[in-house]
């Protein structure tokens, strides 16, 4: 299990148990760290993750809150856990774009210009690891558009763009719970960039093949590590 999702988890159960109460004030963060015996970057991503789906709620110069916890605000942040587990359609959506940003990136190689891979090139530097979330979602975002337009092909752009734009909380999701998730996504935007540059096709689309296939692959893990324990409590236990 990954650090954040610990931190996640242990900050879940300070509310189940009733250590945090809703409207209830966080402890500082140095003092909350230190007493789950977590980094302050952990505590701080699962913070960000927890205020995503309504749990917490950050006030700037005020303090890091439990929300009221009403069904009502909860509900409003459910459509973002369907959209990740409630079933397979959100992976398909990753197998499609995976299949098709592939090809689009190798019809990129035969057509970019240099004037594009100055422009990628730029995207990439603007991006560290003090970059937060958001930022690198819309990094990421910008990133695969300026490929597949690129490409010269309208109509797909129009469909990746469709695409992709439905696996924006996803890609929150996995930024916010899996460690380095910034260094790797530029190592591999990286690598992308150069492949292009070189005008190599087949490298090219076999990079992006990688690259979006490790976001389904985390997805469909981590998917199925948040339902084995409910398929496991619906196990019921032998007769004797």
């Amino acid at each position: 299990m990954a650090v954040t999702d610990s931190a996640i988890l242990r900050i879940r159960e300070m509310i189940l148990n009733g250590e945090l109460a809703p409207g209830m004030r966080l402890p500082p963060e140095k003092e909350l760290s230190e007493r789950l015996g977590l980094s302050r970057s952990s505590m701080r991503e699962a913070v960000k993750a927890l205020e995503v789906i309504r749990v917490l709620d950050v006030r700037q110069g005020d303090g890091t809150y439990v929300t009221s916890l009403e069904p009502r605000l909860l509900l409003e942040a459910l459509s973002f856990v369907i959209d990740l587990h409630s079933d397979d359609s959100i992976l398909e959506m990753f197998a499609v774009r995976r299949i098709l940003e592939s090809e689009a990136v190798a019809m990129a190689a035969a057509r970019i210009d240099e004037d594009t891979i100055a422009h990628l090139r730029s995207l990439t530097a603007s991006v560290d690891d003090s970059t937060d979330i958001e930022g690198l979602v819309a990094h990421d975002l910008e990133f695969h558009q300026a490929i597949v337009q690129a490409a010269g092909n309208g109509y797909l752009a129009t469909l990746l763009e469709s695409l992709s734009s439905h696996t924006v909380r996803a890609r929150i999701w996995r930024g916010l719970t899996q460690e380095n998730a910034v260094a790797r996504t530029l190592a591999e935007h990286e690598s992308l960039v150069a492949a292009l540059e070189r005008r190599d096709a087949r490298l090219a689309a076999s990079l992006a093949h990688v690259h979006i296939a490790g976001v389904e692959q985390w997805l469909a893990s981590w998917a199925e590590d948040e339902l084995e324990p409910a398929e496991a409590d619906a196990v019921e236990p032998a007769e004797e």
